[in-house]
Formats: structure tokens, C-alpha cells, sequence
């Protein structure tokens, strides 16, 4: 049963310095919420209630953020504002959250390594928090549950990037399907333009089954010397079955300035009115 959601909030935030150096950058509020909190709510919305965050140090505001407040409660109690709070509140009980720590940044692969004593040897959604998708009825995560339903494989989010960010991504070398998903044959870790398979790249988005983590243990370190996601999940793509969803919606990397600006300018512009 595919019920758990993986966060991968180890990650220094180099690009929101100095911001970042105290505070997690998946703290960073789009609007009156932190990023991960849409991350959560996300995973909530698709039936993934058994919630998972890796840390690192400094990331204790993090926990903070999803446990209870009793002063903060106290001083809201009748307040036009408690209503705010009580909305936090009804999402954290409506899941469980655990937490462990990632002792080195040693890239996603790691990240999702540390994360085994969580998810054990179930299926599991992963979500990298600065990555904010926004569909207005049915979410990323809930599209690719359906997908992992129909394959039971490893699925992986994609969308279409230009030629000249394909070093940003890792890039698919799949097949398109009758039902608009594509049969992954392997996957390049940021690759440049020349060398890209597709113009797919891979975004923070995926639907991973327990094999991934014999796979990560056998695999050495990439790009960047870290230990990549990218090149388990082609590892396993190239023997075996990994699907990508190109999914409907729209992404946005709140990991940079620009990308962060513009999810806050959409999303002011998007209020309820």
C-alpha cells in the first residue's frame, strides 16, 4: 500500500544565502506558508498520511513548525488569526510526521538512504519541498499515485526544459506510451545540451519501490561526487521498469530567486477572491 512521503530537507540553501544560513530554505513562505507545509498538504491530498522528513543541522525550525505551540495557541484563543493556526493544526493531525537527520550532504541518493529507517520496505513518495507544483484540482503527487497504481514501478515527474537548463536536470531516455507516460530506458544526470537524450528533465517529484535502496548502496558517487538519485533509478531502468509522468500543472523551483518570486507573484495573484 502506498501510504508514505519521503522530504528531503538536509540541503543547505547555498543559493538563498544568507538568508538560509539560520533558517531552512524549505521554511521560505510563499504567501503565509513555508514551502514544505505545501509539500505536506500535497502529499496528504494523494493518501500519503505516514509522513517522512530528512533533516540536517539547522533544521530544527522544521519540526517546530509542525509541533504544537501551547503559548502561540494561547495568545490567538478568540483572536481573527487562531483560525490560521487551527488550519496547521488540523494538518498535522491528520498525518503522522517522523524525522531523521543526514549526517553529511552527500546528494539525494544519500538523502533517500537515511530515509530507509522511515519508510522501510514499502513504496514511497519522495518530494524535494523547493519544487512547488500547483494544479487547482488534482496534484502531482495524486497523478503519479494513480500511475504507480497502474505500473507498480518507480515513477519519476517530468516536464519539458530548454535546450540551455538541460545541465540543471537529470534527463530521461524514454519511450512515450499510449497513455501519454513514458517507458524510461535510462536517465542522464545533467547532462549538457548536446548530450541529452530528451528535453524532459526529471523534477522533484518521484514514486520509489524498496528496491531502490539495494540499488543506491551499489551505487559510487556522480556528478558532483555525490551519490545520485538519477543514476540508481537509470540503473534500474535499464534492467527493469521505470515510467515518467509528464505531468498537468505547473512547477516552479522556488530553490532560486527568480523561480521563488515568481511562485509568490502566482500565487498572490491566484487568492481566493
Amino acid at each position: 500500500m502506498l501510504n508514505k512521503c519521503l522530504f528531503l530537507a538536509g540541503g543547505y540553501g547555498t543559493r538563498f544565502l544568507p538568508a538560509t544560513k539560520a533558517m531552512p530554505k524549505e521554511m521560505l513562505p510563499i504567501l503565509d506558508k513555508p514551502l514544505i507545509q505545501y509539500g505536506v498538504e500535497e502529499a496528504i491530498a494523494a493518501g500519503l498520511t505516514e509522513i517522512g522528513i530528512v533533516t540536517g543541522r539547522g533544521k530544527r525550525a522544521i519540526e517546530d513548525h509542525f509541533d504544537i505551540n501551547f503559548e502561540l495557541q494561547h495568545r490567538l484563543r478568540g483572536t481573527k488569526r487562531e483560525t490560521k493556526l487551527a488550519t496547521l493544526e488540523r494538518l498535522v493531525d491528520s498525518c503522522t510526521i517522523a524525522y531523521t537527520r543526514q549526517k553529511e550532504m552527500r546528494g539525494t541518493g544519500d538523502a533517500v538512504l537515511t530515509g530507509k529507517i522511515i519508510v522501510g520496505h514499502s513504496p514511497f513518495a519522495v518530494v524535494l519541498s523547493d519544487d512547488l507544483c500547483l494544479h487547482p484540482s488534482k496534484s502531482v503527487l495524486e497523478q503519479m499515485v494513480a500511475v504507480y497504481e497502474k505500473y507498480q514501478c518507480c515513477v519519476v515527474a517530468v516536464e519539458e526544459v530548454p535546450p540551455e537548463l538541460s545541465e540543471r536536470y537529470g534527463i530521461i531516455d524514454g519511450t512515450k506510451q499510449d497513455d501519454g507516460t513514458y517507458l524510461v530506458r535510462n536517465l542522464v544526470e545533467k547532462p549538457p545540451a548536446s548530450e541529452a537524450p530528451s528535453n524532459l528533465g526529471v523534477v522533484g517529484r518521484y514514486i520509489l519501490v524498496p528496491e531502490i535502496f539495494e540499488e543506491l548502496e551499489r551505487t559510487t558517487p556522480g556528478y558532483g561526487g555525490e551519490i545520485q538519485l538519477t543514476d540508481a533509478l537509470g540503473a534500474i531502468a535499464r534492467r527493469d521498469k521505470v515510467v515518467a509522468c509528464q505531468f498537468q500543472g505547473i512547477r516552479f523551483d522556488c530553490g532560486s530567486i527568480e523561480g521563488f518570486v515568481a511562485a509568490t507573484n502566482y500565487c498572490y495573484e491566484n487568492l481566493p477572491k
